[in-house]
């Protein structure tokens, strides 16, 4: 009964805020909100990386009332709208990774005054950034890496594919012809057994006999 009285008293509360906020006020939010860095969902929110699942889910109610498209009257309304619910469902708003991302900024320093600073906060800022430009770096060059890959096997495949369409072309030609190859065999072989009937054959040439002797006659001189 508490807790509803207490989530009763929070609507009332917001109703009253919102009730008070200027179209100014909802203009620089819907800015703000599409300026941020893309990446990193604690931007978009406003929230320390050390902030609770509570802590998420109320100031994304807060901030998405303030930007709807219905009570926004900002050309962009709508797409900072969405911009924060895509915040919202981020792995990174899980306290396990902040925790992770706060151990690498904060060496060496008394962390429990120094997570409670502007100046933490801002190098925190600047970590995230820098872990997520690139983790988002990698994930780009590998979907590249994998698009290249793909695209030399579809190249190889296809290469593949033409050399046995090409194959296959020739050996259908090849065999269109044979008819055609056989009769021209055919035909020269007649034309050959032809010729052979009718050809002047060359006389025989006489071995000369060495035990004749051959007597030349006289030539008669002028």
């Amino acid at each position: 009964m508490g807790e509803s009285n207490s989530s009763l008293d929070e609507d009332l509360l917001l109703k009253e805020f919102f009730a008070e906020v200027s179209e100014v006020e909802r203009d620089n939010e819907v800015i703000r909100i599409l300026s941020c860095f893309k990446l990193n969902p604690f931007e978009f929110l406003k929230l320390s990386f050390n902030s609770s699942p509570e802590d998420v889910k109320k100031q994304y109610r807060k901030l998405s009332l303030m930007v709807h498209p219905d009570k926004c009257k900002h050309p962009q309304a709508k797409e900072a709208f969405g911009e924060e619910l895509r915040a919202k469902r981020k792995k990174q708003l899980k306290k396990d990774t902040a925790s992770k991302l706060k151990i690498l900024v904060d060496e060496g320093k008394s962390e429990q005054e120094y997570e409670q600073s502007e100046e933490f906060q801002q190098e925190l800022k600047l970590k995230v950034r820098e872990l997520l430009t690139e983790q988002e770096w990698r994930r780009r060059k590998m979907a590249m890496r994998i698009s290249e890959e793909e695209g030399r096997l579809k190249k190889d495949e296809e290469e593949q594919k033409e050399m046995w369409k090409r194959k296959r072309e020739h050996e259908e030609q090849w065999e269109g012809t044979r008819e055609q190859r056989v009769s021209s065999w055919r035909d020269f072989m007649k034309s050959g057994k032809k010729s052979k009937k009718g050809e002047l054959r060359p006389p025989k040439l006489k071995t000369e006999d060495p035990n004749k002797s051959y007597v030349q006659r006289p030539v008669k001189r002028g």
